[in-house]
């Protein structure tokens, strides 16, 4: 069994920083488990282009306001507390969090993040990243 605490993890290099997001990736692929899980901060005001085409995701917001909208159809959804969105088709998307307040997500990755991926110019992770030290 492994058992981690959000405050713990985030003092490690599992706590992973952009200017628009926090992720601590609470589990990797060295845990084994064929999925990664992530508490992930997208911070007030700001907008991040993603495009996983090397990953499936599945993120529910714990807390905070915002938006995603999908750039192939310009479709806007609203976000809050309680809300899911499932990018399965590797959707090309603007994430928005709305001002004074950050949004809290907690997130699934298929495959999983080894756990330095930071998104690349076009909004992509990395297949294969380094992976984090034990």
């Amino acid at each position: 069994m492994i058992v981690r605490q959000l405050q713990e993890v985030e003092k490690t290099d599992r706590c992973v920083k952009s200017d628009n997001w926090k992720s601590v990736r609470m589990s990797l692929k060295n845990d084994n488990m064929g999925f990664s899980f992530h508490i992930t901060t997208i911070y007030a005001g700001t907008e991040t282009p993603i495009h996983y085409q090397n990953h499936l995701e599945t993120v529910y917001c714990i807390s905070g306001y915002g938006e995603v909208e999908t750039v192939e159809d310009g479709k806007i959804y609203p976000i809050s507390p309680g809300t899911i969105y499932i990018l399965d088709k590797h959707d090309k998307h603007l994430l928005r969090a709305h001002e004074g307040e950050d949004i809290v997500f907690a997130c699934a990755f298929n495959p999983p993040l080894n756990g330095k991926e930071v998104h690349d110019e076009n909004g992509v992770y990395p297949l294969e990243a380094e992976e984090v030290a034990e």
